[in-house]
């Protein structure tokens, strides 16, 4: 009896010494991850490449490789990618980057208890900001994860992303901010703002949560630096929070109506301010710059906070806001800096087309094979470039259009910038001309 006792009193002591120790292993992670781990998913792509094999391919002899590639019928290949995102509704809605889902012909998601995989649709998509919305098929009342605020992130804030990397399944990592308005150049016309941290972000991470010690939803993975180790990019979701409602809504981001022009400030003006900034060239009659109290001359220096350098990186932060949104735009009027709240508006009926005419000097109508000038303005850049009426337009700067809505949205979406790219095409023959 006394033997049993003792074992009983051995047991108790070490059952209750090792919940003990299991409690005091909870760290803020381990419950931050417990709150947000089930809203997020694997993503799945599949997608149909078609392409023309010949029995030359690969031996050197373009001609007869050409000529082959040319006669044979396409072979279809599907092929297969894999990414993360998160459920940021019950009705099954997932965030996700836009590259993740590019080109998918079927989406799958895999949910974190090892369910069977549930089909999935694109609902809308912004390759410019590498965001995209999801919404699961299937009906039904899905864990999530609603967005929070990255507005009141910290300098050495700590920070955990879970993701999908190399088809490994949900994988976490934490690290520590150590920027909360990273600038990366993306593109020639590209930049955009990230949070930079260093937890690590694998092939698989892109789309995935990035979180705070509270389990809260506050980024979007979304890259990491291929020169450096252990640098990762997240999207900030106050940006995403800003496009989601269009997303959803309108299958895309709708480009805001500002009603400025803007240019570059002298080399003397960049080294007085350091950062430099964009000169304002011209305001709009009755835009929502002239009813802010925008003028000709003032020089921008921060959009919402964040400083601008030159005239690609204000139209790469302008696309982040949707009609009906607001923000500070901060400005030096002489020697003055001053702060003005400015609201988007959509854009007025047409004025893709007045905006080319206006601006590049030239008209277009439709027809059944295209797009073509319809009138060239005397004097105008079109005009000194040498385009003609009759003259078929197929590309603005790398995007093709058939259709004036097609061309029209290309404007909206470079409004301000430029110079523009067009390809027009006469006599069968394409030229590429910078405008104005």
């Amino acid at each position: 009896m006394i033997i049993r006792r003792l074992l009983l009193v051995i047991f108790l002591v070490t059952f209750l010494s090792q919940s003990g120790l299991a409690a005091e292993r909870r760290t803020p992670v381990v419950d931050a991850v417990a709150k947000a781990r089930a809203a997020v998913v694997n993503i799945r792509t599949e997608k149909l490449v078609q392409r023309r094999n010949s029995p030359f391919f690969g031996f050197g002899d373009s001609i007869f490789d050409q000529f082959f590639q040319d006669m044979l019928p396409p072979r279809s290949y599907k092929t297969q990618s894999l990414g993360s995102g998160v459920i940021i509704d019950a009705a099954g809605h997932i965030l996700t980057n836009a590259h993740v889902v590019d080109k998918a012909s079927k989406i799958f998601i895999a949910l974190s208890d090892n369910q069977p995989e549930l089909e999935a649709e694109l609902i809308g998509k912004d390759n410019r900001l590498d965001l995209a919305i999801l919404k699961i098929i299937e009906a039904g009342n899905y864990p999530f994860l609603a967005p929070a605020r990255s507005d009141d992130l910290m300098l050495g804030e700590t920070i955990i992303a879970i993701g999908n990397p190399l088809g490994l399944g949900h994988s976490i990592t934490t690290g520590i901010i150590s920027s909360l308005q990273r600038r990366i150049q993306i593109s020639q016309q590209q930049t955009s703002v990230f949070i930079q941290s260093d937890a690590l972000i694998n092939p698989g991470n892109s789309g995935g949560p990035l979180i705070n010690i509270n389990g809260e939803l506050v980024g979007i993975n979304t890259a990491i630096a291929k020169q450096a180790q252990g640098i990762g990019f997240a999207i900030p979701i106050d940006t995403a929070k800003r496009v989601l409602g269009d997303l959803i809504n309108y299958g895309r981001v709708r480009p805001g109506f500002m009603g400025i022009l803007v240019g570059t400030v002298s080399s003397s003006f960049v080294k007085s301010q350091g950062e430099g900034g964009v000169l304002i060239e011209e305001v709009q009659s009755g835009s929502p710059a002239r009813k802010a109290g925008l003028l000709e001359a003032d020089v921008i220096l921060k959009v919402d906070g964040i400083s601008i350098s030159f005239p690609e990186q204000y139209f790469s932060l302008l696309q982040t806001y949707t009609p009906g949104d607001s923000f500070d735009i901060t400005l030096l009027r002489g020697a003055q800096q001053l702060t003005k709240r400015v609201e988007l508006e959509p854009l007025p009926v047409g004025y893709e087309l007045s905006y080319t005419r206006q601006v590049f000097g030239f008209e277009l109508h439709q027809r059944r094979t295209g797009i073509y000038i319809d009138k060239v303005i005397a004097g105008a850049a079109a005009d000194k470039a040498g385009f003609q009426r009759g003259d078929q337009v197929v590309k603005v700067d790398n995007t093709r259009v058939e259709t004036l809505t097609e061309y029209k949205q290309a404007i909206a979406y470079r409004l301000g910038r430029r110079p523009l790219t067009f390809t027009v095409v006469r006599d069968n023959v394409g030229y590429l001309v910078e405008l104005p």
